[in-house]
C-alpha cells in the first residue's frame, strides 16, 4: 500500500508507474533527473497540495497498483 510517508525513492523504485502520474499532477519532474528527497506528502505539500488532495492522490495511486 502506498502511504503519504513513503519516501519518494522507494515509491519510484517499487511503483514505477508513479513517475508519470506524479509528473502529470505537477509534483516533481522525476524523469528529468532532479534529485528527490523526502516523502510523498512533503513533495505534495511543497507544491501546495492540501491534506484532502494528498488523500485523493493516495487513493488514485493505490487504485493503479
Amino acid at each position: 500500500m502506498i502511504v503519504k510517508d513513503i519516501e519518494i525513492e522507494e515509491l519510484v523504485r517499487d511503483y514505477p508507474f508513479s513517475v508519470k502520474f506524479l509528473m502529470e499532477k505537477g509534483i516533481k519532474c522525476i524523469a528529468c533527473g532532479e534529485p528527490i528527497w523526502g516523502t510523498l506528502e512533503e513533495a505534495a505539500k511543497e507544491k501546495g497540495f492540501s491534506n484532502d488532495q494528498i488523500q485523493t492522490l493516495l487513493l488514485e495511486l493505490n487504485s493503479m497498483k
